[in-house]
């Protein structure tokens, strides 16, 4: 966290030097990262510290289907945030109802309701929920969505295999465990 914070610091003292300028959507972002409050099963990373617009996040979900794995995404902000939501992509191959096996990424908050008041931290949280509560009414991946709704154990089944690593539906996934 401090990390972060940090980093967002010396973007910002970069700016004040005129090192870089800054569009209002990298000022929005900076705002938002100095103030992400990060639970412990979340990690937040930037690749290129100079580049607060597209960072990684890895989350280890503590309950839930998926809790015994790590799952990693990449985050693009636009230029025209917070007016346009992040684009995030799910780089783990998952078995998951709402993330389908390219890793797109179906949480409302990221489409139709984004609106300017939301934040990175509600991202974060909008995708931890997506882990503790899969939503099969919204599906990417219609066959998880399908026998969640049928069968939740066949559906825990699955899930256990893919995070394992293993052949599910004809697709291998490899292992997502917790290191």
């Amino acid at each position: 966290m401090f990390r972060l914070k940090q980093q967002a610091k010396e973007s910002r003292t970069r700016k004040e030097t005129g090192v870089h300028a800054t569009r209002a959507g990298q000022i929005r972002v900076q705002k938002d990262v100095s103030e992400l409050d990060i639970p412990p099963s979340t990690e937040v990373s930037f690749p290129d510290p100079d580049d607060i617009m597209n960072f990684n996040i890895s989350l280890s979900p503590e309950e839930g289907y998926y809790a015994s794995g790590t799952f990693e995404f990449t985050v693009h902000v636009p230029d025209d945030y917070p007016h346009k939501p992040p684009k995030v992509k799910c780089t783990t191959l998952i078995y998951h109802p709402n993330i389908d096996l390219e890793g797109n990424v179906c949480l409302n908050i990221l489409r139709q309701d984004w609106n300017p008041v939301l934040s990175l931290s509600s991202v974060l949280y909008g995708l931890q929920l997506l882990f503790l509560e899969p939503n099969p009414d919204d599906p990417l991946n219609k066959d998880a969505a399908e026998l969640l709704k049928r069968d939740r154990y066949e559906f825990q089944r699955n899930v256990t295999i893919a995070v394992r690593g293993g052949y599910v539906a004809g697709t291998y996934f490899p292992s997502a465990r917790r290191r």
